[in-house]
């Protein structure tokens, strides 16, 4: 078992979903927050079928940042 610090945005449209500190796009989807939160594992559990568990090692970060910049556009 592998923990995974997981980004869920909220969009008009719907939820997106995707691990930090995983090399690849793995990204999931859906209607609510539970439902994108479902499909990033699903992905997630695909990439590691696919590619392997030793793709993941040493990947998660030990701290994690959110901040804002201010961009002229």
């Amino acid at each position: 078992m592998k923990q995974f610090k997981i980004i869920i945005e909220k969009h008009p449209d719907g939820y997106v979903a995707y691990p930090i500190g995983v090399v690849g796009a793995i990204v999931g989807q859906g209607d609510t927050n539970e439902e994108a939160l479902s499909d990033v594992k699903s992905a997630i559990a695909t990439y590691i079928e696919v590619f392997g568990k030793e793709i993941l090692e040493d990947t998660s970060p030990v701290e994690i940042f959110i901040d804002e910049a201010a961009i002229a556009v």
